[in-house]
């Protein structure tokens, strides 16, 4: 039996593990942190709720755990956006009945990604933190709770987040190329709770938006009734997180900017104030795996090899993608490994480097159009045509969150039909123009004539 390593027990490095076990691996699972399943350890984290489109139903329906999942997901069907004058739009993400988003807790998926794995004879090690990586004979060094371990393996996968320590350790000494981006911006989490009559305080089968230049909130149901709230805003100003630094200016910053929250928030200043603010970060790097000529290698994937800001709603579902591609490479080459690590890399990251440009791009969107009339006549556009055309005109978001096709694919067919709606609008105003210019003249030779 192959022996596979994988340095992360978060949602990647779980669902890897699933498929490497299924696969026939025997694999140990290496986690810095506790186990999450451990009374406590749920309050103890922090991050962005998730929005699972159909990469990740894709990767969860592969290892048969997408059923199982269901009760705790709730469907989102498209974004409220929340106006500041207490307004509320709806936005519908697509045309057909499952053209939506499941919104889903972080913990809930990792616990349920976590047994899963232990069902299939994964072994988890809590405490173990990496502190060396042998590329040349692959192998992890931990410092743990029972001292300095050395774990061996055919295969090493780091899926270990953003702030990885494989890749870190994978470029000591080595030609590699890394680009780290932080935003501007960070967040912070609130809780919508639900009412004091045990009911949603608003509607829940959507994504919440409260856009702006100076501020964004997006909001995601829970199946208690609850909404968690990510509140995005600039580190620095008066109107940022190093401005907010007082009760009185995070209650007047919200009554005026988001003046229906504190209604949906009850306790929205102790909430604002209670944590530190998080940073969001962007990570392009290459090469994503090295391989030895004995044909064993370590290979990167999810945040640890391209992270992306949370825009798009895509972090996870690419991370789950690599699992379901990095599986059928290595089903496509049984007996090659540096083969199938090749194979992955070539798959994956030219897509998720057009994602990172993706990602950055929804955040403007959603920070300054989803109010502009004429962005919203475009998506309307966008619908109306998928709807008359639904497989010759799909919008760039329903191919990314929708469908399946490669993110530099998707890219490249949004542009298509962008210079050909760009031109038929062109040809259309003309054909008006003229027509004006035809009447026009028209009425000033009849009044000649009289």
């Amino acid at each position: 039996m192959t022996d596979a390593v994988v340095v992360g027990a978060g949602l990647s490095g779980s669902l890897a593990s699933v498929y490497l076990a299924r696969r026939g691996f025997r694999v140990r699972v290496l986690e810095r942190r506790e186990d999450p399943r451990t009374p406590g350890a749920r309050e103890a984290g922090r991050s962005i709720n998730l929005g699972l489109s159909q990469r990740g139903i894709v990767a969860l329906r592969e290892i048969g755990l997408l059923d199982a999942l269901k009760p705790a997901t709730v469907p989102m069907r498209g974004r409220v956006v929340h106006s500041p004058d207490g307004t509320l739009r709806f936005q519908p993400y697509g045309t057909e009945e499952d053209q939506i988003l499941h919104s889903v807790l972080r913990h809930d998926l990792n616990v349920a990604l976590i047994d899963e794995a232990e069902k299939q004879g994964v072994e988890f090690h809590w405490g173990h933190k990496v502190t060396a990586v042998d590329r040349s004979n692959p192998s992890v060094t931990t410092a743990s709770p029972q001292g300095t371990v050395e774990h061996a393996a055919h295969l090493v996968v780091g899926a270990d987040g953003a702030f990885s320590a494989v890749r870190t350790q994978l470029g000591r000494g080595s030609r590699t190329t890394l680009h780290q981006e932080f935003l501007e911006w960070g967040y912070k989490e609130l809780l919508i709770p639900v009412g004091d009559d045990g009911r949603p305080r608003t509607e829940l089968a959507a994504l919440h938006v409260w856009p702006g230049d100076d501020g964004l909130i997006v909001a995601h149901p829970n199946v208690d009734g609850s909404l968690t709230a990510t509140v995005f805003l600039p580190f620095e100003g008066r109107d940022g997180f190093a401005g907010l630094d007082t009760p009185a200016r995070v209650e007047e910053f919200f009554a005026r900017r988001f003046p229906d929250t504190p209604t949906l928030i009850p306790d929205v200043v102790e909430q604002f104030l209670a944590h530190p603010p998080a940073s969001l970060v962007t990570i392009r790097t290459e090469p994503w795996h090295v391989t030895t000529e004995h044909g064993r290698g370590v290979v990167l994937l999810g945040d640890a090899a391209h992270a992306v800001y949370p825009f798009f709603g895509q972090g996870m579902n690419s991370a789950f993608e690599d699992c379901s591609v990095l599986d059928r490479c290595l089903s496509a080459h049984p007996d090659d490994l540096p083969k199938a690590l090749a194979a992955f890399e070539r798959a994956r990251r030219p897509h998720t480097d057009v994602l990172a440009e993706l990602s950055k791009r929804n955040f403007v969107e959603l920070r300054d159009k989803l109010r502009s009339p004429l962005f919203l006549a475009r998506k309307k556009a966008d619908l109306v045509l998928h709807r008359m055309f639904p497989r010759s005109w799909v919008p760039l978001y329903t191919l990314i969150a929708h469908t399946t096709v490669p993110y530099g694919e998707a890219l490249a067919r949004s542009r298509r039909q962008d210079r050909l709606l760009g031109g038929l609008t062109a040809a259309l105003t003309g054909a008006a123009l003229a027509g004006l210019a035809h009447r026009s003249r028209g009425r000033r030779g009849r009044r000649q004539v009289s």
